[in-house]
């Protein structure tokens, strides 16, 4: 079966990331807004966590978001959603301040620019943990457009995380495809590679490589842009 859709994860992918700087430049930046309006740094950031672990266990009876502000009223009452303008407004003026975090290549909109004229469909299979904007402004770090995406994650439009499968087909059932018409692109082990039990073809991205989970690498095709790009172009042929 013939792919059709290139699914790719973001950060550490398209996004070159440290992803240890990164959430603590998040973390200290979002505590930094908030305390300002009477949260403690170290329980709001304890907050956040217990709203992502959280997330990352959601059978799908509500979406994500739901599933965040749940958790955080319970840990912090109703106040913290009649302050969720305030969370918001950090991501409108705030989080960008945390892009230094993160690294930046031309590639990516190279590759994405070449993958689009092979004729394929591209989605962004991102963790959503995070709301659209989060999500749209991580894209503009990476030199990329939302636009470019026929779909993204985010947590208002999912129901599940990775590396839940039902993540991957809540996607898949959105874009009418087979999974076998999708390759995923990721760089997390533990989190984009089980993609492949749904029968999608995979390629792990080693720029950012995280491996968690100690797998042998060398079971996936694997690699940087050059590799990825190469793979893609031998897909149909």
């Amino acid at each position: 079966m013939q792919t059709k859709v290139i699914l790719f994860d973001l950060d550490g992918t398209l996004l070159p990331m440290d992803q240890e700087k990164f959430v603590k430049a998040y973390f200290t930046g979002i505590a930094t807004r908030l305390a300002q309006y009477g949260y403690e740094p170290n329980q709001l950031i304890e907050t956040i966590w217990a709203g992502i672990r959280a997330m990352k266990k959601n059978n799908g009876e509500k979406c994500n978001e739901a599933v965040f502000w749940d958790t955080a009223s319970a840990l912090r009452g109703e106040k913290i959603l009649a302050d969720k303008p305030y969370f918001d407004k950090f991501y409108r003026e705030d989080f960008d301040k945390v892009q230094p975090s993160c690294g930046y290549t031309p590639k990516a909109a190279e590759l994405m620019k070449t993958v689009k004229s092979l004729g394929y469909r591209v989605a962004l299979a991102t963790n959503p943990v995070f709301p659209a904007i989060a999500t749209q402004k991580r894209i503009r770090w990476a030199g990329l457009s939302p636009e470019d995406f026929e779909l993204y994650t985010t947590y208002e439009n999912s129901h599940y995380c990775k590396p839940n499968p039902k993540y991957y087909l809540e996607i898949i059932q959105k874009l009418g495809v087979d999974p076998k018409e999708c390759l995923m692109v990721g760089n997390d082990v533990g989190e984009d590679m089980p993609a492949e039990t749904l029968g999608m073809k995979v390629f792990l991205f080693t720029d950012c490589l995280i491996n968690t989970v100690q797998k042998d690498i060398s079971a996936y095709p694997h690699g940087g842009f050059d590799e990825l790009l190469d793979y893609v172009r031998r897909l149909n042929n």
